[in-house]
């Protein structure tokens, strides 16, 4: 379901951008770095957060890592990742798939500032062997993200 959510919004919001299905995994940074022939800064990692008792996705370069700080002042609080099951429930996709395309309830999007230096990168699709090859900045404006400087 969760592809098909992700193909449907595709269709529906930018029809020229394919979802690409590979035979190989795409669920770890690396792998997906390996599937689609990039660089794994460019890979678009999308993560599920909860701060207090708001859920959000930021999507970040597959190497930069959340900085406490940098969140805590920006967002308010502590970031506390959700286990995944969790966040099968709140974006429809599983573990590996996590994307900010295709969400069954609209969240907050969040796009940090390390994808910036890349013409073209690679979030996943909703599956564990999808993605897309996207502009940040289309994405972005796909999904209403908000740019934020959060990693280290």
């Amino acid at each position: 379901m969760s592809l098909e959510s992700v193909r449907a919004f595709f269709a529906a919001h930018a029809p020229d951008v394919e979802v690409i299905v590979t035979e190989a995994s795409s669920a770890t940074v690396a792998l997906a770095a390996e599937a689609h022939g990039v660089m794994p800064a460019q890979i678009a990692k999308t993560i599920c957060l909860r701060v207090g008792d708001e859920t959000m996705l930021v999507v970040t370069s597959g190497i930069a890592r959340l900085d406490n700080r940098k969140f805590k002042d920006r967002m308010g609080g502590k970031p506390r990742m959700l286990g995944g099951e969790e966040v099968l429930a709140v974006t429809s996709h599983p573990p590996g798939g996590v994307c900010p395309f295709g969400l069954p309830a609209p969240l907050p999007i969040y796009c940090d500032l390390s994808l910036k230096p890349f013409d073209e990168v690679v979030p996943a699709a909703g599956a564990t062997n999808a993605a897309v090859r996207i502009t940040p900045q289309r994405m972005a404006d796909l999904v209403g993200a908000v740019w934020i400087d959060v990693c280290q």
